[in-house]
């Protein structure tokens, strides 16, 4: 977890338009993960840069983004654009249990299940 505070704040250092986050809570346990999420949009409460957020983990794309793309199995390709529609600041520990979360979930879990499936056969 440090680790990774280190690089968000050595890329905060620069002061960037842009910050792009390749799976960066991945190999972390799930506790240090949530705290990071919550650091995260704090973050992005305080600065609001534009942050690219690449991960493979549906529930923390919906919880952390305003958009979430959903990218088809190999070859990857872009095959849906969707906003989330989830009022700001959000609680990272509740956002779970909202309805709003839920019908989110659901519409992007039927458009990546099929991918999801293809990419394990």
């Amino acid at each position: 977890g440090m680790r990774q505070r280190a690089n968000i704040i050595r890329t905060l250092i620069y002061d960037p338009d842009l910050i792009l986050m390749d799976e960066p809570f991945g190999p972390l346990d799930a506790q240090t993960r949530i705290v990071l999420q919550e650091q995260l949009l704090s973050l992005w409460t305080t600065t609001k840069k534009t942050i690219i957020f690449i991960t493979h983990d549906l529930v923390e794309a919906i919880a952390l983004a305003d958009r979430v793309v959903v990218m088809t199995s190999r070859p990857g390709r872009v095959k849906r654009v969707a906003g989330v529609p989830i009022a700001r600041p959000r609680d990272i520990y509740q956002i779970h249990q909202s309805q709003e979360f839920r019908s989110v979930y659901e519409s992007l879990w039927k458009e990546l299940k099929p991918e999801v499936k293809m990419a394990g056969e």
